[in-house]
This record gives structure tokens, C-alpha cells and sequence, in this order.
């Protein structure tokens, strides 16, 4: 990885990530890969344990609203959501509310897999909390969601 130097008020700073996007996008990567090592474990993905925690474990949830749920296209999904269905994770059932629609419940297997998937996700954010503290966490948060609030307003 290169560094780079910069000098903030005087002083020298070390930086691997030079941009905020870079930072972010280095930051996604390492947490996948890290989700990613942890699911092979357990035969499965991390895509797999996002799509079932996007799943609601008593209702189900309507086939249409888990791409915007996960932020995924549709063509993604519909192969993520095939491979559920192959490993006998959901099931799709009609939707009682609209008969157009199906809903996306979880199966017994389905669930034991979220309910680890939950497990790894909390844990994962334990770690982090104890590590930082809830003061940086808290920080990290607003920064990330004003971010995101900047680029959804298109104020940036």
C-alpha cells in the first residue's frame, strides 16, 4: 500500500487513504472479506447472511422490497435469492395482502442461518465499540450518515 505525506497546520501527516472514498472503500473490502471468511465456515456467504437478515424471520418479507433493502439491482438479487431457495434457506409463499406479490419467508434452516448471521453481525459491532469507545463510534456514525445525507440531497 502506498502512503502518501501531507502536512495538516505544520505538521507531517501518514495516510494510506488519501481520499474519503478510498478510505470507505478499503473499509467496506476488509469487513467483507472479513464476513466472507467467517460465513465459509458455515458453507454459506456473506451475501447470503445479508439477505436473510433483510428477511423478516416471522412475517417474511415481499419479493420487491429486499433489492432496496440491500441496495442490490434486481438481476443480483434474483441469483442471490435462487441460491436461498437451491440450499432450502426461504421459500416463496403468497402474499396474503397482495396477490400479485409473493413473500420471502425463512425456513427452519433459513432461520438457524440469519440468527448466526445476527450473532457474527452483533458481535462484529461489539468488537468495534470496545475497541473505540462509544464516542468515536457515535462520531463515525455521524460523519458516515451526514455523508450519506450530503450525496441522497444531492447537496455535494
Amino acid at each position: 500500500m502506498h502512503s502518501i505525506f501531507l502536512y495538516v497546520w505544520g505538521m507531517l501527516v501518514t495516510t494510506s487513504y488519501p481520499t474519503i472514498d478510498a478510505l470507505y472503500r478499503a473499509t467496506w473490502q476488509a469487513i467483507a472479506k472479513m464476513y466472507n471468511e467467517q460465513a465459509s465456515k458455515y458453507d454459506t456467504t456473506m451475501a447470503t447472511g445479508f439477505a436473510l437478515l433483510s428477511i423478516d424471520p416471522v412475517y417474511g418479507t415481499p419479493s420487491t422490497a429486499i433489492a432496496p433493502k440491500m441496495g442490490m439491482e434486481a438481476t443480483s438479487l434474483s441469483r442471490t435469492l435462487k441460491t436461498l431457495e437451491e440450499k432450502k434457506l426461504i421459500e416463496r409463499v403468497p402474499n396474503p395482502d397482495d396477490g400479485r406479490s409473493v413473500l420471502l419467508k425463512l425456513t427452519k434452516l433459513g432461520l438457524e442461518k440469519r440468527d448466526l448471521s445476527k450473532s457474527l453481525v452483533l458481535q462484529f459491532n461489539k468488537d468495534i465499540e470496545n475497541r473505540l469507545g462509544k464516542h468515536k463510534l457515535e462520531a463515525f456514525r455521524e460523519v458516515s450518515e451526514t455523508i450519506i445525507e450530503l450525496i441522497q440531497s444531492k447537496k455535494i
